[in-house]
């Protein structure tokens, strides 16, 4: 089971602190939401972020590009250091170029599902990718409560996982706690992003281990 903080909820005045606070206290990957005002109404980070976080963390940076046409994007990401490129099947008609091209670039591809996105629109990729996040919120924006239809939604893409003997991870993000983790993990997911959970409490640390102590239960 890993944990993902999302620097999203983090301080951005101080994201080096942030990011290696949480890293301190046993964090598996950094998550990254890049948001383009246009796929979704928020703008965030670009990959000069990435790029200035990079020599100051050992832990992999996962990037998730909620952007329109992501393909455009993925070397200037890779080439700043990311480890996981995560791109929506809404906002790339050919994704399965845009993974191909991610893997070409020795980075971990990652398909990502928006709550109301089907399984069944990105079962021809699912062979190439190494990880699926599935979106237990509406992607924009952080602090929103839990879908939880997407419940159902983790166990069918666990199942099809099972069957077809495909290696990727699940990812879950939005409304991730203890509570909606350990359900989520039950369901067969394995990578969980918290943002508001872990940053917007006065000890991140103590979060941390909160999480991941329900998550080896």
């Amino acid at each position: 089971m890993k944990i993902a903080p999302s620097i999203l909820s983090a301080d951005f005045a101080n994201l080096q602190r942030d990011v290696a606070l949480v890293e301190q206290h046993g964090a598996d990957y950094i998550h990254i939401d890049v948001m383009d005002g246009q796929f979704v109404p928020n703008i965030t980070f670009g990959a000069n972020v990435v790029k200035a976080l990079r020599p100051h963390t050992k832990l992999p940076l996962d990037v998730h590009l909620m952007v329109e046409n992501p393909g455009r994007l993925i070397n200037e990401f890779a080439e700043a250091g990311a480890d996981i490129i995560g791109v929506h099947v809404e906002a790339d008609i050919h994704i399965h170029r845009t993974i191909q091209l991610i893997k070409e670039k020795n980075v971990k591809a990652e398909v990502v599902l928006n709550p109301g996105t089907p399984i069944d629109t990105i079962q021809h990729v699912l062979s190439m990718v190494d990880q699926v996040l599935v979106m237990t919120v509406n992607p924009g924006f952080g602090g929103q409560i839990f879908i939880e239809e997407m419940l159902g939604k983790i166990r069918e893409l666990s199942q099809l996982k099972a069957e077809k003997g495909y290696h990727f991870d699940i990812q879950v993000d939005g409304g991730i706690g203890p509570e909606t983790a350990k359900r989520c993990k039950e369901a067969g997911a394995n990578v969980f992003v918290a943002g508001s959970y872990i940053y917007d409490a006065e000890d991140p640390g103590q979060q941390i281990s909160r999480l991941r102590k329900v998550l080896s239960e």
